[in-house]
């Protein structure tokens, strides 16, 4: 941990991506109602503001389109130290598809979203709470993405995009041991959202998993892929 710095105590700021529906607005409720400040992001800003006021007070939102080069660093600008950040914002387009016949346009904007995306943010982010002492980053991934579990092929590009996202976690936790930030991948399993209409788990359920992971104690584990309150399988 840097010596200089005071982690901070009491209620946390809290960034998540994709927070106007769904898993990320779950999220969002969950860590507000904890008692942390959350900024609700979404590419849409009206969305993103009317998810915040939802929430009331102690919540504000911000227009993050994490796919726009330079946004991320605009809204850490804006918004000052962010200490708990979960990227949620992410996309399936190639439901049903094969390997060998999926346009690679859709892999590219795929990528752009679920990997590149993310990786944006936390380049924004992450180097903060190093600095201050204290941080926790949630990826939200997916079981498709796990070899331990099986690759998916039927969606082969948000597969990749996972499995690099896990690739990405573990590269982060590396490079922040020992820091106070601990940088984690979870599994929420199939939540009922517009990805997935038919879904027997709620945003809601699938959100307490979420908010476990983001607010792990001290010396809590870094690097690794959570399912619930386990740790499983890359």
């Amino acid at each position: 941990m840097n010596s200089s710095s005071t982690p901070p105590t009491g209620p946390r700021t809290a960034l998540v991506t994709g927070a106007n529906r769904g898993l990320g607005q779950a999220v969002a409720a969950a860590l507000h109602e904890a008692g942390h400040r959350v900024v609700v992001a979404a590419r849409d800003a009206e969305a993103a503001a009317k998810a915040a006021a939802e929430l009331g007070e102690g919540a504000r939102s911000a227009v993050l389109d994490v796919t726009e080069t330079g946004a991320a660093e605009r809204a850490a600008a804006r918004l000052g130290p962010v200490d708990i950040l979960v990227n949620n914002a992410g996309v399936q387009l190639d439901w049903g598809e094969r390997p060998t016949a999926l346009d690679l346009s859709l892999v590219e904007r795929t990528l752009e979203v679920n990997l590149l995306g993310t990786w944006r943010v936390c380049q924004s982010f992450v180097p903060g709470m190093v600095a201050r002492g204290w941080g926790r980053v949630v990826n939200i991934s997916s079981g498709t993405g796990s070899f331990s579990n099986g690759i998916a092929a039927m969606c082969p590009a948000y597969s990749v995009s996972k499995t690099s996202l896990n690739a990405l976690t573990v590269m982060l936790a590396e490079e922040t041991r020992d820091t106070g930030v601990l940088v984690n991948s979870i599994n929420p399993g199939l939540v009922r959202t517009r990805m997935r209409p038919t879904a027997e788990q709620s945003p809601q359920q699938a959100a307490r998993d979420v908010l476990r992971a983001a607010t792990l104690p001290d010396g809590g584990p870094s690097g690794v892929f959570f399912r619930k309150d386990a740790v499983i399988g890359w």
